[in-house]
């Protein structure tokens, strides 16, 4: 499946922007750790972009979220660890290569950019660096959402928590218009 494919299969599932967003700054994040590993960036990306595509769908059912989306990469010939991937991200099979660490760190970790750059002055992901987004990820009540737990599982790939949190604010801020940041 080619990006535009995928992009078209996100839009149709997801009717949310801001969740597509999400889903796109998922993509630039595991382009962005696979090049820096040493992997094929387009699977990477590709888990990226569908990781959420059942979201709305189970969103009243969140032990359900990944299911309908497998069976729906399934039935296009998605390559399997593609699809491992993406179940991995929800904890719903267990992380075995670096694609399935990769999107379960990078999943909370782009939600805890976002909202730290909502809290800089002028809101733009291009004003934002290392050293602002570790002071609100040290604010226990910042973003709570966001898993430290499940970020700090970039260890498995071999990263400092401080390199993988660059990777991933310079992969957002190549893609700010898009993320409307």
């Amino acid at each position: 499946m080619n990006r535009n494919d995928a992009l078209e299969l996100v839009k149709t599932y997801l009717k949310n922007k801001n969740l597509i967003k999400h889903c796109l700054a998922v993509e630039a994040c595991m382009k962005a750790a696979a090049a820096r590993l040493g992997h094929d960036p387009e699977p990477w990306g590709l888990a990226g972009l569908v990781h959420d595509l059942d979201y709305e769908q189970t969103e009243k059912s969140p032990e359900l979220h990944t299911t309908e989306t497998a069976k729906i990469l399934k039935g296009l010939s998605i390559d399997p660890a593609v699809i491992h991937a993406v179940e991995a991200h929800a904890a719903k099979v267990p992380c075995e290569n670096a694609m399935d660490w990769a999107i379960f760190s990078i999943d909370p970790l782009t939600g805890l950019i976002i909202a730290a750059t909502l809290m800089h002055p002028d809101k733009k992901l291009k004003s934002i660096d290392l050293e602002f987004v570790k002071r609100r990820y040290k604010e226990k009540s910042f973003a709570r959402g966001a898993r430290r737990e499940e970020i700090e599982q970039c260890r498995n790939l071999g990263l400092e928590l401080d390199e993988f949190i660059s990777i991933s604010i310079g992969a957002m801020q190549g893609i700010d218009q898009d993320l409307g940041l």
